[in-house]
């Protein structure tokens, strides 16, 4: 590929001789030598969106202002507000948002015929990766056949995804395709794809050097910052942009110090320490903002662990999680098999460029925090949100709370009773209800753990964590331990070196003997793929209203994701999943109680079962080679027999089956004018919605199952598709009809404007109580505008797109929050909605909102970036209230792209307008 590089950049371009080869390079010692600053203490996370104003400078889009910018940020001690126009290097997607992406793609090739430019325009001009990893599903578990008949039953149900996919991989430049059974994108991006310093040839022919950048489909692409790869996760939408030439628009970012000191203690797991990173990000508040780790800890925490922490920067809510380059990234990036040229060159890149961590690194942050690793304990977090951190000790008594608050008792007055009763009242409060399962020798109650997985690129991408679920595994086996008969339990590594290391250690017998047998490379349970529970277990859960539990090594854990079976849900150390699958209770505590029996009928405790530091690290040192890296790694974008078998056409253009009830062409571009419209104020707009806190973008466009009688299901079942074929809300991203019908419909979304409901229900036009979607299409129908009402931290979790499609197309203008997650944001505006803040103290609470309103917003026909405006809210009684809300399109380019009716609307026009380039 060939990378445009800026016109006016010449004096601050380099050379540089490393690994054998001489390439050029943008130099931020040459620009400050060129009077453009000082930015000899900007962190490295920044240096790296320095280096790309540098290489893009052209007067035009990219300025010599916006370089002095960051000279001005440290300055201000951090503090900044320039927006720039940033390019990253490549973009990597995985199955579930890539396949709407590809879908995008492939309608705007139609549209832009529509318009009379050349379907050749739509081409990635960015290196697009895209890795299948969303789709495989654990129906088969706890036996050698697992992985083979899920893969076997993954290919029954997508292969229309995979037959598009694979046109995808013909008809674009730039764009390739990692098959299934492979791994997990995040992983695989680290582990083979990323290479901490890019180089490519430019416009003269020149091969040029530059940091390894990249946004992706997916929230946790912030994992591979763990190897100084600066990327975060975007909406399809904003990726698509990127593809197609669009700058990614942002603020100069406040950049938060994490500085990290002492080292893990024996007993404790890099899965502990990110628990507790994230819980206190979360309290010190990062959104929008980059988080960079450093101080003398780094010199003892090994890359794999700072990829744990790197991965979770979307749950401690930054846009990143950065780590600089140091020795350790480059015996990482040896381990797992790149060239020693590569290496040489990342080295001698980073200390030429000022991006080496080395003892006297000392920038300045916006803000900092400190953390002795020393201080770490043994934790989970839950149970629904991954901040919601617990020390192991506690877990126990918290989990009391959880069935206490939910069956409504109130534990202290129970308490008090008993007391006055005397010495005879030894019972303790029985908060728990329980039941015998149909044809089964066990009963289940509250906090009985039914799903336990090891999952999720978070965990599975560090050896030190799954040699050390693999030791409690073998320890238990030797003492005659199993998981517990109504556990679920599931092995889905990240990536096929897990698999190697594993059965090179003789680790994987032990774990396929308590249940944690390979079940695929995928994402599995962490994104709600965990498949059906045995039917009676299921029935009894339901019928006695149980509060079931799921323990996985994941880094999500909302309400609804993981099993529809499920309420609580535990994020865990890959180690503490397997002794909650033999403990099987949520209830015990494992710090102080027997966990089970061995085969003398002796009890067994944590302390005999968990492995110590060496143990793990001896094991890792033997086992975790470079050979199996470059073995598992020579034929990534091969696939096995039946990727090779999957057959498809050559076509510029795809010919959509009519039939397919996976992928429809979307009616984004159908009918498209030449030229841009307004923004036109909002009058007269119905609530379709008022959400609470939190409210995530898995609330609002769930990936999990769905029953027939949603509509998406009586879609479904309308094509004579069995509920057996339904597949899941996440694979089923290439059709609209689907996700329309799928959006508000998590079956644990609370709309405030109905008493006590879950699910996704709200009023229609006529006040009766119904669907979310037959409601906004009976407002559609009488030509009524919508808007949504939210609280704090409106969208967060996942870069979903269809959070925000399926708010569009719901015929949602606005949404009314009291705060925003970054990604969620600039995805509504990328599809048109305009997200808006409250102020001056107001919120949904303090106005007395019902639902039965009808809001006006003004000003919108003459918005600047932030603007406040005036609302006016009509209240069912007919009085009146007028209150000022805060306009959260942040740039100048985001009102061009909600005028446009979103911003591949924007792209798509201008690249029609454009000349064609001859060949």
């Amino acid at each position: 590929m060939t990378i445009t590089v800026g016109h006016d950049s010449a004096k601050t371009r380099k050379t540089l001789q490393a690994g054998g080869q001489t390439v050029a390079y943008y130099s931020i010692p040459a620009a400050e030598a060129a009077g453009l600053g000082d930015f000899s203490r900007l962190p490295a996370a920044l240096k790296v969106v320095l280096e790309n104003m540098l290489r893009f400078e052209d007067g035009k889009t990219v300025t010599v202002d916006d370089i002095k910018a960051f000279s001005d940020w440290a300055k201000n001690g951090g503090k900044g507000d320039r927006e720039l126009a940033y390019r990253p290097a490549r973009v990597l997607m995985q199955d579930f948002t890539g396949v709407p992406a590809v879908v995008d793609l492939a309608a705007m090739r139609d549209g832009i015929k529509a318009l009379g430019g050349d379907p050749q325009q739509i081409n990635p001009l960015n290196p697009v990766d895209l890795v299948i990893d969303h789709s495989v599903m654990i129906d088969e578990f706890g036996n050698p056949r697992a992985f083979q008949m899920n893969v076997d039953r993954e290919y029954e149900r997508n292969m229309e995804r995979y037959t598009f996919l694979k046109w995808g991989q013909t008809a674009f430049n730039n764009f390739r395709v990692v098959p299934p059974g492979t791994g997990i994108c995040h992983q695989v991006n680290l582990e083979y794809l990323s290479q901490t310093v890019w180089t490519d040839t430019d416009q003269n022919g020149e091969m040029v050097a530059y940091p390894d950048t990249l946004v992706g489909t997916d929230s946790h692409t912030t994992m591979v910052n763990g190897a100084a790869v600066l990327g975060w996760g975007v909406g399809g939408i904003e990726a698509e942009a990127a593809m197609l030439g669009q700058p990614i628009s942002m603020l100069i970012p406040e950049v938060v110090g994490f500085k990290l000191t002492g080292e893990m203690v024996e007993g404790t797991t890099g899965t502990d320490l990110v628990l507790k990173v994230v819980e206190m990000l979360r309290k010190h508040g990062v959104v929008s903002k980059f988080v960079e780790f450093y101080g003398p800890g780094l010199d003892k925490l090994p890359l794999a662990q700072r990829a744990t922490i790197a991965n979770m920067a979307p749950e401690y809510g930054a846009t990143c999680g950065f780590f600089p380059i140091d020795d350790e990234t480059l015996r990482y990036l040896r381990v797992t098999g790149r060239e020693e040229s590569r290496i040489a060159l990342v080295e001698a890149y980073a200390k030429e460029n000022g991006f080496w961590r080395g003892p006297d690194y000392n920038p300045i942050y916006s803000s900092t925090l400190e953390l002795d690793m020393g201080t770490i304990v043994p934790a989970i977090s839950g149970p629904k949100r991954p901040q919601d951190y617990l020390k192991l000790t506690e877990a126990a008594s918290a989990f009391e709370k959880v069935v206490a608050d939910y069956r409504g008792i109130d534990i202290s007055a129970a308490a008090k009773d008993m007391a006055d009763e005397g010495p005879v009242a030894t019972k303790p409060v029985n908060l728990h209800k329980s039941v015998k399962v149909a044809g089964e020798d066990y009963e289940l109650r509250d906090g009985s753990v039914v799903i336990a997985s090891i999952t999720s690129c978070t965990n599975t991408s560090n050896p030190y964590v799954l040699i050390g679920a693999g030791l409690v595994a073998r320890k238990a086996r030797a003492l005659g331990l199993n998981r517990k008969p109504w556990v679920k339990t599931s092995l889905a590594p990240g990536s096929q070196v897990v698999t190697e290391y594993l059965e090179a250690a003789g680790l994987q017998e032990d774990l396929d003997a308590v249940g944690f047998n390979l079940v695929g490379y995928g994402c599995t349970t962490c994104i709600g793929n965990s498949g059906p529970l045995q039917p009676e277990i299921s029935k009894a859960i339901s019928e006695s209203d149980l509060i079931a539990t799921a323990v996985l090594s994941g880094n999500r854990n909302f309400e609804g994701r993981i099993s529809p079976d499920v309420r609580a849900n535990y994020l865990a150390s890959p180690p503490l999943v397997v002794v909650y699958a033999l403990a099987g209770d949520m209830n015990i505590d494992l710090t102080t109680e027997a966990i089970g029996q061995d085969k003398d009928g002796n009890d067994v405790f944590l302390k005999d079962i968990w492995p110590t530091n060496q143990e793990i690290a001896e094991l890792v040192e033997r086992v975790v080679t470079r050979e199996a890296f470059q073995s598992k790694y020579a034929d990534v974008f091969k696939g096995d027999e039946k990727w090779q078998g999957v057959k498809t056409t050559e076509a510029e253009t795809y010919d959509w089956p009519a039939s397919s009830t996976y992928v429809q062409n979307p009616p984004y571009f159908q009918g498209m004018s030449p030229e841009p419209g307004t923004i036109s104020n909002i009058e007269g707009a119905r609530v379709l919605a008022i959400l609470g806190d939190m409210i995530t973008t898995d609330h609002i466009s769930p990936a999990g199952s769905f029953k027939a009688d949603t509509p998406a299901g009586k879609y479904l079942t309308e094509r004579q598709v069995a509920p057996r074929e339904f597949n899941s809300y996440g694979s089923r991203r290439g059709n609209h009809e689907i996700m329309m019908r799928g959006t508000f419909a998590n079956i644990r979304i609370k709309n405030e404007i109905l008493d006590g409901v879950e699910g996704g229900y709200t009023k229609g036009p006529d006040g009766a109580q119904t669907s979310i979607y037959d409601a906004a299409m009976a407002y559609k129908d009488q030509g009524t505008p919508l808007v949504i009402f939210g609280g704090e931290q409106y969208g967060a979790g996942s870069s979903r797109d269809w959070a925000a499609k399926g708010t569009a197309l719901l015929g949602v203008k606005a949404v009314i929050a009291e705060s925003f997650e970054r990604i969620h944001r600039s995805n509504l505006v990328g599809m048109g909605v305009i997200p808006f803040e409250f102020t001056g103290g107001d919120t949904r609470k303090s106005l007395g909102l019902k639902g039965d309103e009808t809001v006006s917003i003004s000003g919108l026909d003459s918005i600047q970036p932030l603007q406040e405006v005036p609302c006016t809210i009509t209240y069912g009684d007919g009085s009146v209230k007028e209150i000022t809300i805060k306009c959260r399109i942040d740039t100048a380019i985001e009102i061009e792209y909600v005028e446009h009716g979103g911003v591949l609307h924007y792209v798509l026009r201008n690249l029609a307008k454009a000349p064609i380039a001859a060949e």
